[in-house]
């Protein structure tokens, strides 16, 4: 059994977790025992994306609060002044170099708070915003050197892939009967990727994105809309009241259906009915190509060119417009998946990253699997692991320690933005 506290802050949000963790690859167990996570969404939202300098000040200044009640919800945040060595301090000035916003306040929570009772420390090394990545890393060594613990570089999307693996029993969390090989569609603002795990963390690329990351294309055509950042839950709003307006058109009586002649009647019948224009119509690009690569540049720009012969429509219309380029991007997304499934026999499918919370693709891909690969197990992360989150970095973290590969000596780890799995 070994306690990880692990740091996440590849993009806009700053987490830390600590996790407890039992057992082997074969079967594993974990109890989150304190979870922290401060959003930036508030702050981007300005900027419609993103602001990489932005997202690296607010890591340094959300951090030490951050840890600490990490380290309080799981009972091990301890006050004991001691005296941190002068050789101690310039050690750990220099690691936080980057962030000198950071140094002051880390080295008085360090001397004034007791060593938690820890076994390693994990932290995201990529992919994600080199500059947030930094923040984290840095932050890591430095406890590393002052706690005296080890440290574990983790790659984000693997993180994706074991929070989706894992079921929630009571309280815990746990990785159990796992059916070999496992594919894993990745679906996030910066990744549209296929990949197959034919043993525990042995990774092959099968299909990626040409262009844009499926998120990107959310945010991307949420921004022609008008729409708010982050754009994917507002698509997925709209798109979900085209979908229910027409199930409220689908329970009419047929007798009031066919009330035609009453104005009344006419006039609530359009406001419930969606617009069915040829318009609406969205590609979906590669969706019979020969290899399971994706590409959703058309697919923004086929929505562009739409909204320019289109630049008034009522509100009924975008949520026509959004449930129609949702469901071209559920049907790319499943096309390619099954073509991955087919081809490499893969057993269990994995939908993780922060696109895997929408509704309406989790729904699509829970009918496909049962319809078309009954025999095939599905696993999609609960809506509180699908975003970026600390408890998935312990996890991967747990397994890496599992192999003894621990970072040594703390300089060895950087930042990688375009960190791959495969």
């Amino acid at each position: 059994m070994m306690k990880i506290l692990a740091i996440e802050t590849s993009c806009d949000e700053t987490a830390v977790a600590v996790v407890e963790a039992s057992g082997d690859e074969k079967r594993a167990e974990f109890k989150v025992l304190g979870n922290a996570l401060l959003s930036q969404i508030e702050l981007h939202r300005q900027y419609g994306g993103v602001f990489p300098s932005l997202a690296k000040r607010e890591h340094a200044k959300n951090l030490v609060p951050i840890l600490e009640a990490a380290l309080e919800e799981a009972e091990l945040l301890h006050e004991d002044r001691q005296a941190i060595p002068a050789e101690t301090r310039d050690k750990i000035a220099a690691i936080l170099s980057r962030e000198p916003d950071l140094c002051e306040p880390f080295l008085d929570f360090v001397s004034e708070s007791e060593r938690p009772e820890i076994d390693a420390i994990a932290v995201t090394a990529g992919p994600g915003l080199e500059p947030a990545l930094w923040v984290g890393i840095n932050f890591a060594k430095a406890l590393s050197l002052i706690w005296e613990k080890p440290l574990i570089g983790v790659n984000h999307m693997e993180g994706h892939i074991l929070a989706a693996l894992a079921e929630q029993s009571g309280e815990k969390l746990s990785i159990s009967n796992l059916q070999f090989p496992i594919l894993a569609l990745l679906i996030s603002g910066g990744h549209t990727e296929l990949v197959l795990m034919k043993n525990w963390l042995e990774y092959e690329l099968v299909g990626k994105t040409r262009d844009d990351a499926v998120g990107e294309t959310f945010d991307k055509v949420a921004r022609m809309l008008a729409l708010p950042y982050p754009g994917g839950p507002e698509i997925s709003k709209l798109a979900e009241l085209s979908r229910n307006s027409e199930s409220v058109e689908d329970g009419l009586p047929q007798a009031r259906r066919r009330r035609g002649e009453s104005e009344v009647f006419q006039q609530k019948n359009e406001r419930i009915r969606p617009q069915t224009d040829s318009e609406f119509n969205l590609p979906r690009p590669m969706l019979d190509s020969e290899t399971c690569d994706f590409s959703f540049a058309g697919l923004k720009t086929a929505v562009l060119y739409l909204l320019k012969k289109r630049a008034d429509l009522n509100e009924r219309e975008k949520q026509h417009l959004a449930r129609e380029f949702e469901d071209a991007v559920a049907d790319v997304l499943w096309k390619k998946t099954a073509q991955a499934l087919e081809e490499t026999g893969a057993r269990t499918l994995v939908v993780g990253g922060g696109v895997s919370a929408n509704t309406h693709i989790r729904r699509t891909f829970r009918e496909k699997m049962d319809s078309e690969f009954p025999d095939s197990n599905l696993r999609i992360p609960a809506s509180s692991l699908t975003t970026d989150n600390a408890i998935m970095i312990a996890l991967a973290a747990f397994y890496r320690a599992e192999r003894g590969e621990y970072v040594r000596p703390l300089d060895k780890l950087e930042a990688s933005g375009n960190l791959s799995l495969a």
